[in-house]
């Protein structure tokens, strides 16, 4: 079987390989036939040459240039809609419809075309113009980005097509990609037609480059190497964590998503009103792709009552009654049952589930445990552990002031949220927990599950650590999430010809937010 080849400097081409790799069906447990390079550190050096080079060019292109690349890498994704897709389902088990076919491979497009939108504009660089001083400053992009792709996102979060890599190119970065090793096939076929998107636009050779796998000392020194600009990674936190060391002692930056148990309180208001219609949402978004969601609801705080007694018993026979999903690896089964027995070692008691299979392939069943507030207290740290799959946490706490003792003992997290009746019996309860909440989480919802992200600008994909590696910074929403890819310019008494098109008083890129002379304006700047 022929090795499949890396993309290069613009050429496939055989890696310099230390072994290879196969990618696994996990709905079959059977390995798929074609294999792929585990690369040694030459081809991450080639990358970074040709992505260094490509920056040099990338640096002097014009928004517009940018724009037509990732619009015509958009229009070639849907023109491989079907092989994707297909590709992608034999590697993740994620359903063919709605799951991939309707749901993530228009988000990835969609978010192709929103960057397009961004980097043509050109606010995302937010020109700041002072006049009375002669300085001028603005955000440029940074240089070459190293994007790791998630095992649950082949698409939408994907090294070669998700927001990481949509941000990086629209803020006029090269993107090395290195692919997650649960599919490389679909990779493959994104790079292949974002490498003929850039033949088509005249991008240079080194935009768009692909590595499936390396070692952990070769990544570690891709992510600290100084011709690397910034990196992306979104997966486990061991992982994210040793290469967040390495980058840090070469002062180079990362930007992690690595774990989140997305906290949910649910008042006694809300379940005397609606506890059917919460339970629903709750197994709808706890199970939806068999839970592996970054925002997955995984932690359930509740108040003790008997409300909350039915209400638990009636999440149980929901949990029971759903059908169990695949998981997506053999790693991901065993790191699901590794976690949930560190969830009973630290007291946890399992309501239902807590079995291995039930489902096709790699699966596990739905899995409900529960603690008292006393419990979480005791040993918060152990229970707040990520069991990243179909199961949830409840912790019934004795009153409102345990649970905003609870939720201080919370890491950072992506969301959290707080359902309340909607005729104002919670709202004393709500004004005592939403603070504690929003330090502790980047989104707070109000009677709303977490799982949808919306690709919207006012989107917030982050959290305090360890949801993510730094608080200010969001991986969804654009133009926000081009930030962690650009550099701060700064030009004092510099020579007009000489400043950057979006600091020059005729401004090519027409209307467009720029700050001068402490006003912010969005009026039509080319007439100087």
């Amino acid at each position: 079987m022929t090795v499949q080849p890396i993309l290069i400097d613009g050429q496939w081409r055989q890696a310099d390989a230390t072994s290879t790799f196969r990618a696994e069906n996990p709905a079959t447990r059977e390995s798929l036939p074609d294999e792929y390079p585990v690369s040694a550190w030459n081809d991450c050096d080639s990358a970074l040459e040709a992505a260094t080079a490509a920056f040099e060019v990338m640096r002097g292109i014009p928004g517009e240039d940018i724009a037509r690349f990732l619009e015509e890498y958009a229009s070639r994704i849907e023109a491989r809609r079907d092989e994707l897709v297909e590709m992608a389902n034999a590697e993740t088990a994620l359903p063919v419809s709605p799951r991939l076919a309707d749901v993530e491979l228009p988000r990835t497009t969609n978010q192709l075309r929103q960057a397009a939108a961004a980097a043509r504009e050109g606010s995302w660089a937010m020109p700041t113009i002072d006049t009375a001083t002669g300085i001028r400053s603005c955000y440029a992009p940074i240089g070459p980005v190293c994007v790791f792709g998630p095992n649950n996102f082949p698409l939408a979060f994907g090294s070669v097509s998700g927001g990481d890599f949509a941000a990086a190119i629209a803020a006029g970065n090269p993107v090395i990609a290195k692919a997650n090793s649960s599919h490389p096939g679909t990779t493959r076929i994104l790079a292949e037609e974002a490498d003929a998107a850039r033949q088509a636009t005249d991008m240079p050779p080194g935009t768009v480059q692909l590595i499936y796998r390396t070692s952990h000392p070769d990544g570690e020194r891709l992510v600290s190497d100084p011709r690397t600009g910034a990196t992306g990674y979104t997966g486990s936190r061991s992982a994210g964590l040793k290469l967040k060391t390495a980058a840090d002692a070469a002062g180079r930056p990362i930007y992690l998503e690595l774990s989140s148990v997305n906290p949910v309180v649910i008042l006694p208001g809300a379940l005397r009103e609606r506890s059917d219609e919460i339970a629903g949402e709750f197994t709808t978004s706890c199970l939806m792709g068999t839970g592996q969601f970054c925002t997955n609801p995984g932690l359930v705080v509740l108040l003790k009552g008997e409300e909350t007694s039915t209400f638990v018993k009636m999440l149980g026979d929901k949990f029971q009654q759903a059908p169990v999903g695949t998981l997506l690896s053999k790693g991901v089964k065993t790191n699901l049952r590794a976690n949930l027995d560190v969830l009973k070692e630290a007291g946890a008691k399992v309501i239902v589930g807590d079995t291995e299979g039930g489902g096709q392939g790699y699966s596990h069943a739905n899995t409900l445990l529960s603690v008292t507030g006393e419990e979480f207290l005791a040993n918060a740290e152990a229970l707040q552990t990520e069991a990243f799959g179909n199961t949830s946490l409840l912790v019934v706490a004795d009153d409102v002031d345990q649970v905003c003792a609870a939720i201080g003992r919370l890491e950072g997290n992506l969301t959290g949220c707080v359902y309340s009746d909607t005729a104002g019996s919670d709202d004393e309860a709500y004004d005592q927990i939403a603070p504690h909440l929003r330090g502790r989480v980047g989104r707070l919802l109000n009677d709303k599950m977490p799982t949808g992200v919306a690709i919207s600008p006012a989107m917030n994909h982050g959290g305090p650590y360890p949801a993510t590696g730094h608080p200010g910074f969001t991986a969804v929403g654009i133009p926000a999430s081009l930030a962690r890819f650009s550099m701060l310019e700064c030009y004092d008494n510099v020579r007009p010809h000489r400043l950057p098109a979006c600091l020059q008083d005729k401004n090519p890129n027409g209307t467009a937010w720029r700050y001068v002379d402490g006003r912010w304006t969005q009026d039509d700047v080319t007439s100087g």
